[in-house]
């Protein structure tokens, strides 16, 4: 407290050097500002820790410097204690209604001041430190949200966090018909990468393809690792034509791609379903015709991306 940086701002010179002999001799470090314009100066470029503000000066008046400062996002927390010869119960008012913090009327006790500076300091300090508690608690919370819908593994977000945005997508899609695609992702003979180059080449292939995967698509789009090696994503404002393009992208990247710790190629298949489809009413429908539509990848050779709709998976089921 008692190094704190005091900024006092007051046109009258015997009054001024009364008060930064009184403040030094305390141990306070003082700066002096004689008008309004000055003290704002100063205030910006010196960054003080607290401001004795005379409200009777020429041109801008201490009431106008309060408002300022009060009003600025870099100096509205800087305590204020207004000084003035006025006693008027609404002269007190109007310094504390414009975001004064205190107020002391002069001529002011040595102790009184003092007092009332170290208050000040004191009720900053704290309120800095339950901002600063504020932050980190924010940040933890930031970050416990964030491992709550990631996967920890790729980065990308998990199968709790899809289902959300699947479900808000799909709802958008039925009430304004807008078109967009849902991609499955898999990638070839994963099990055969595991047993030939071990497990950590394999968490190193499904990082790497998680990059992949994130580069070749748009802000707007969502990518999620949805168990072992497989992956969705959704592509909003997307028909299955562009889908296809957008798979074809993704596809080529990975398979061109010189994986770490495997010296093999890795490729992947993908299954593509969309919206509008009349045959499609609930979610749980367009993920199936996704997976139809990757296990016909499959069956085609693999390295490959496939569309499919719900009538032919209606036809596979019947």
């Amino acid at each position: 407290m008692a190094k704190a940086k005091v900024l006092l701002v007051e046109d009258d010179p015997v009054q001024a050097s009364v008060t930064i002999e009184l403040l030094r001799k305390t141990g306070y470090e003082v700066l002096h500002a004689e008008d309004g314009i000055n003290a704002i100066k100063s205030v910006k470029h010196d960054k003080p820790d607290i401001i004795l503000l005379d409200v009777i000066m020429p041109g801008m008046d201490g009431y106008e410097v309060c408002r300022w400062l009060k009003l600025e996002e870099t100096t509205k927390g800087i305590p204020v204690i207004m000084l003035t010869v006025k006693k008027e119960l609404s002269d007190k008012i109007s310094g504390l209604q414009i975001g004064a913090d205190d107020y002391l009327p002069k001529p002011y006790n040595e102790l009184e001041l003092n007092a009332r500076i170290y208050a000040s300091l004191r009720t900053k300090a704290l309120q800095d430190e339950l901002r600063m508690k504020n932050k980190q608690l924010e940040d933890l919370l930031d970050r416990v949200n964030y491992m709550a819908i990631t996967d920890a593994l790729t980065g990308l977000y998990n199968r709790r966090r899809f289902h959300d945005v699947l479900s808000g997508e799909f709802e958008r899609a039925k009430r304004y018909s807008t078109p967009f695609s849902l991609l499955m992702l898999d990638i070839d003979y994963f099990k055969k990468i595991n047993d030939t180059f071990g497990h950590n080449a394999g968490d190193s292939v499904l990082k790497e393809v998680s990059e992949i995967i994130m580069k070749s698509i748009r802000e707007i789009d969502t990518a999620a690792r949805y168990g072992g090696e497989e992956f969705m994503v959704i592509l909003p404002s997307t028909d299955r034509i562009n889908a296809k393009v957008a798979a074809e992208r993704m596809r080529n990247a990975i398979e061109q791609f010189s994986f770490s710790g495997v010296s093999s190629r890795i490729t992947v298949s993908i299954g593509i379903a969309g919206m509008p489809d009349d045959k499609v009413d609930n979610e749980d429908k367009l993920i199936r015709c996704s997976d139809f539509a990757l296990y016909r990848a499959k069956q085609l050779g693999r390295n490959r991306s496939v569309a499919a709709e719900a009538l032919e998976l209606e036809y596979i089921d019947k």
